[in-house]
């Protein structure tokens, strides 16, 4: 790699605002705070809307749309063209 062209690579924690849920990566983002993480040592922080522990997808809430309703629904208003 080239020096002195690339950011920064280090540890940092994401913190889930809606679960409660953090967890330590590496990342060239910066955070914006501190925390002291399980292993006693400080880490920067950066605070996010949804993660894995609060999205819809892998919590099981999402909703399923009945796509062939939809379509069913279209067929009886419209018709056939041909």
């Amino acid at each position: 790699m080239k020096p002195g062209i690339h950011p920064a690579y280090g540890p940092l924690v994401f913190r889930d605002k809606a679960a409660g849920f953090a967890f330590l990566t590496r990342s060239t983002t910066t955070g914006n705070g501190t925390v002291e993480w399980e292993d006693g040592r400080t880490y920067p922080v950066v605070g996010v809307e949804i993660s894995s522990r609060s999205h819809p997808f892998y919590t099981g809430t999402a909703r399923v749309l009945d796509t062939a309703g939809r379509v069913e629904r279209f067929q009886r208003r419209y018709g056939s063209a041909r």
